[in-house]
């Protein structure tokens, strides 16, 4: 059966992206300063202003506007061209007090990682799939290599005459569950005025579309749309308001898996939307390492406050090699869930969590979650479990 799949990315010059960038750096000057520090911190950038707002509680000075202006200079912008605004407070006493101590702990529970409660509501999703040695869609690693690419031959003057804003976007045709072939490629990439566009269309077919294509090449039928909108000059935050979390496909699965709704950029680790993403990725990856499954989505809920996971489900999409029931038994015994044993076991307080800020959390290089150590102990455990079965 034939089927197609899309996925995009964006260059981390890209408005939204440049906004989580500063988010991000933003945190992690904090927890270089502080590890124990509190941030919930947004950014919009808009023509030539930055706001950054929220809440940070951070024992030292940190100094905001030097980290925006560095991270403006880092992705290729003027970092004087911007007006910069901060409206920040600390964290509120109640969410603080439910974090600090959590229900757990308030009822007498003296276990290891007891204290720490949820800094947050909701459900996080993980997701891995053996199509790609990534463990991450095709469509979303080739949009995610494309737009690395594009950054890469700006930065070394590759080509020349391009800018910081851009994107990607990949359809992959799939027969039986596989991919097959490329469909269309979409790129679009800020340019300067004088740019002819037959020679950037040239230039990116053969600096960035045949390397990215190497080991899966596309042919003489797949579209190939460059800037199909025509003129890209005028780009960045002076053509598009840029915000933080407004990329959520971008930062997990393409859309090609469930995404809770939660954003990551600029949250600090007790914030379970991003810490407790990275731990469902890690666990639906440890399962398709181990070969239990092709494909899995880990989902796992959290009340604020309470240490505990009020629920864990896996869905292996049919492509289990036991019952999603076993591997969700299994995954309880092996990891431990609870927001400050997941903040250990991933070393989250010393992480440079900008570097992930663009080309996506997972699959993006080797950070603690994209490990594969426990799939050894999941498979003895679900062994285990079989065997009592």
């Amino acid at each position: 059966m034939k089927t197609f799949k899309t996925a995009e990315s964006v260059c981390a010059g890209h408005p939204d992206k440049l906004c989580d960038f500063i988010a991000d750096s933003i945190l992690d000057a904090c927890l270089y300063k502080d590890k124990s520090s509190r941030v919930a911190c947004e950014v919009m950038a808009a023509k030539h202003r930055i706001i950054v707002a929220g809440e940070i509680s951070c024992s030292k000075h940190v100094d905001i506007r030097y980290e925006v202006r560095r991270a403006l200079q880092k992705l290729g912008y003027n970092p004087y061209a911007f007006l910069i605004y901060v409206f920040v407070h600390k964290q509120s006493r109640d969410i603080a007090g439910g974090v600090d101590m959590s229900m757990e702990a308030r009822n007498g529970d003296t276990s290891c990682y007891a204290n720490l409660g949820a800094g947050d509501q909701g459900t996080v999703y993980g997701y891995a799939t053996n199509e790609t040695n990534e463990y991450i869609p095709l469509p979303l690693l080739l949009s995610h290599n494309i737009c690395k690419r594009l950054d890469t031959v700006r930065k070394d003057n590759l080509i020349r005459g391009i800018k910081p804003d851009g994107k990607a976007q990949v359809t992959v045709e799939y027969a039986d569950g596989r991919p097959r072939r490329v469909k269309t490629i979409v790129v679009s990439v800020q340019h300067d005025k004088n740019k002819a566009p037959d020679v950037l269309k040239s230039e990116i077919i053969a600096e960035v579309l045949h390397p990215v294509f190497q080991k899966f090449p596309f042919d003489t039928d797949t579209e190939i749309l460059i800037n199909p909108s025509g003129r890209f000059v005028e780009g960045g935050p002076d053509a598009d308001t840029g915000l933080t979390g407004r990329k959520l496909m971008v930062d997990t699965y393409g859309g090609l898996a469930a995404h809770g709704g939660g954003a990551f950029s600029g949250k600090d680790p007790t914030k379970v939307d991003r810490s407790g993403a990275y731990m469902a990725r890690c666990v639906a990856k440890n399962i398709v390492f181990a070969g239990l499954a092709d494909e899995c989505q880990t989902a796992i809920s959290y009340a604020i406050g309470k240490a505990d996971p009020v629920a864990v489900q896996i869905d292996t999409f049919g492509t289990g090699k036991v019952s999603d029931e076993t591997l969700a038994k299994a995954v309880n015994d092996v990891f431990n869930l609870r927001p400050a044993a997941i903040i250990n076991e991933l070393c989250l307080r010393r992480c440079s969590f900008a570097d992930y800020s663009a080309y996506g959390h997972f699959g993006n290089g080797y950070p603690t979650w994209e490990y594969t150590d426990k799939y050894k102990e999941l498979r003895e455990a679900v062994k285990r479990y079989e065997n009592n079965e």
